[in-house]
């Protein structure tokens, strides 16, 4: 298996003449230039997994590329004009030998008040395991862990015992665009604290604002 990283959870995983590329999202970049795409695989709607910008892009160089996706993002992407097909928790989806089947169903909370959107793991040719943004356990023997490392929703902690659970051969981190970006980074605080009279002030770097 040969693994190309494009960016935070943005992965080409090659395996067996097999093209199959995840995530692609506003941290990611070079995935929209790729040819001779098989599968995209999106695992939920944040931006940062799923522009649709960069995902039409994409399909423009890959037209005969299939999207694999849960039925929640599969929804947005129907308005968008995009065609997907829908692989839930325990479903298998099969191109030229190499199985991808659907682990899991819920993103991991983010804060109690927020929703709850879909999420949708992969476990990939009998190996690679994308979890997506929730710390699930597929109950299988995992050779590779392609492992979130920061986030909104978890501490580093959190992902160094997931890793130790499954305890795979490799861990590929992934979901680390966000250290690079605090902007995004910072827009569930203001969710959260601005309505209750609390203001989250991001204050630029090089800039001065008068408190």
């Amino acid at each position: 298996m040969q693994l190309t990283k494009f960016g935070h959870c943005c992965l080409l995983i090659e395996e067996k003449g097999v093209r199959i590329l995840t995530d692609p999202g506003i941290f990611s970049n070079g995935q929209n230039d790729l040819t001779n795409l098989d599968l995209i695989l999106i695992t939920h709607e944040h931006i940062d997994h799923c522009q649709i910008e960069s995902l039409k892009l994409i399909l423009q160089n890959n037209p005969t590329a299939n999207i694999i996706t849960n039925s929640s993002v599969a929804a947005i992407l129907e308005k968008e004009g995009i065609s997907s097909e829908v692989v839930e928790d325990s479903e298998v989806y099969e191109v030229k030998g190499i199985k991808v089947e659907g682990c899991g169903d819920t993103h991991a909370t983010i804060y109690p008040t927020l929703p709850k959107i879909q999420n949708i793991g992969y476990f990939i040719a009998d190996s690679l395991f994308y979890p997506g943004d929730v710390f699930y356990n597929p109950k299988r023997r995992v050779d590779i862990l392609a492992l979130p490392i920061a986030g909104p929703w978890m501490k580093m902690s959190e992902a160094l015992d997931f890793a130790k659970e499954l305890s795979p051969r490799i861990c590929v981190p992934v979901h680390d665009g966000i250290l690079s970006n605090p902007s995004w980074f910072y827009r569930n605080p203001k969710l959260i604290l601005e309505p209750l009279g609390i203001k989250f002030l991001e204050i630029e770097n090089n800039k001065t604002v008068q408190l």
